[in-house]
């Protein structure tokens, strides 16, 4: 059984186009089966958009970045910040690439990466809506490890739903809040 945290690249496509408002751009995503929130912009990355503050930040990561919903957003209001988007999911990445081709933007790629395996170098942000599904480790190595990817003054903005925040743990025993 594929998840959208696995590599998904063996499913069948069928590529659809999501419109999204945000602030005073309208962005067109590409989506397929085989990634989170296939058919529109999820609850929890439209919550962390409306709150973000990135005034003076020059760079940005976007991990579990999916079709790039926060990253292309984050991009099209900061034209000059630099952006990087990872996800493990070989279709999402390809999807965010189309993505930011279709938007017409510079300075931002996506590529496979496992967390944090494949970036280099530091960031003024980093962003995730972390996949809640793939369970605590996952989570946590997203928490634990942005701090040597962050620049000395840099900031990680998450979201998770209130309902995920119990839902996190391996089994009944392993719950995990914040």
């Amino acid at each position: 059984m594929t998840h959208y945290y696995t590599d998904n690249s063996s499913l069948d496509s069928q590529k659809t186009k999501i419109n999204f408002h945000y602030q005073d751009y309208y962005i067109t995503y590409i989506s397929d089966i085989g990634v989170f929130s296939k058919n529109r912009v999820d609850y929890g990355s439209r919550v962390l958009l409306e709150n973000i503050t990135l005034n003076n930040k020059h760079s940005l990561l976007d991990v579990g970045c999916g079709y790039g919903t926060l990253g292309i957003a984050l991009k099209c209001v900061h034209p000059s910040m630099h952006v990087e988007m990872v996800d493990v999911n070989k279709r999402a990445v390809d999807l965010a690439n189309e993505s930011i081709q279709y938007n017409h933007l510079h300075d931002v790629v996506a590529y496979e990466s496992n967390i944090y395996e494949n970036v280099h170098g530091t960031f003024d942000a980093i962003v995730s809506n972390p996949p809640i599904r793939a369970g605590k480790k996952v989570v946590f190595q997203i928490l634990e490890d942005a701090y040597q990817y962050l620049e000395e003054a840099g900031e990680l903005w998450i979201v998770i739903q209130k309902k995920a925040r119990s839902t996190i743990g391996e089994d009944e025993n392993e719950r995990c809040f914040w």
